[in-house]
């Protein structure tokens, strides 16, 4: 059959570099917080060391904000959820508003689940990163990613399979539908790490993810596709 009696051919399914759309695939999209305080203070940022937000932090998720309102690119929105940390939690209630401006029914809530905190630092939380040389012993995670940060904490073995467990739970609970979730920057990694074909003994990736920025992720036929990363506006 010619292109033009019965429209464009396409490549058989195993050599197509460029999978077709699915209408019915689930989107989870991962926005970075803004830039926070304890980033630029160097404090470890947990439940106790996270004071939410700079100035320059808030700028960019409203850059972000505006560009989404004006845009409507992730029109019809599910559910808005954070981590429990304040710089995420701030960084999905400066969203809500452009992401309602694109969807019908009731204002979006803010749901928080602390499985999509940034690592568990334990007892290093809230030290400033030169007192936590001076108390701990840091682990090398490229060496051994089975090593705790600190006392009480977690692993970066143990965040990534917690990090990703915890983004697979928000597409199976919205199936079909646009979900998305202000986080962190090693929750974004631990997406990659575990839905991208990658070596399994991959430890980190060492990737720069931006501060408000989109890393959007389909799942389709039990695979996870990634469509942007690093996609982030700036006033």
């Amino acid at each position: 059959m010619s292109a033009a009696a019965g429209g464009p051919l396409r490549p058989p399914a195993g050599v197509r570099t460029v999978p077709p759309p699915h209408a019915s695939a689930t989107v989870v999209v991962l926005v970075r917080h803004g830039e926070a305080v304890c980033n630029v203070e160097g404090v470890v940022g947990g439940v106790t060391g996270c004071r939410g937000l700079t100035g320059a932090g808030r700028a960019q998720v409203a850059a972000l904000a505006d560009r989404l309102e004006r845009t409507g690119e992730l029109a019809g929105v599910a559910a808005l959820y954070a981590s429990v940390l304040p710089r995420a939690v701030e960084t999905a209630e400066l969203l809500a508003p452009a992401l309602d401006r694109w969807r019908d029914g009731p204002a979006l809530a803010v749901t928080t689940d602390c499985d999509l905190c940034e690592l568990h630092p334990g007892e290093a939380d809230g030290l400033d990163w030169g007192q936590f040389a001076e108390r701990y012993s840091p682990p090398d995670w490229d060496a051994d990613p089975t090593a705790p940060l600190a006392p009480g904490g977690e692993s970066w073995a143990g965040f990534v399979a917690r990090a990703a467990a915890a983004v697979e739970r928000l597409a199976d609970r919205h199936r079909g539908q646009v979900v998305v979730a202000a986080c962190h920057a090693g929750v974004v990694e631990s997406t990659m790490l575990r839905f991208l074909p990658l070596d399994p003994a991959t430890a980190r990736l060492g990737l720069r993810t931006e501060h408000a920025s989109l890393t959007v992720w389909e799942r389709a036929e039990g695979r996870w596709t990634l469509r942007r990363y690093n996609d982030a506006a700036r006033a």
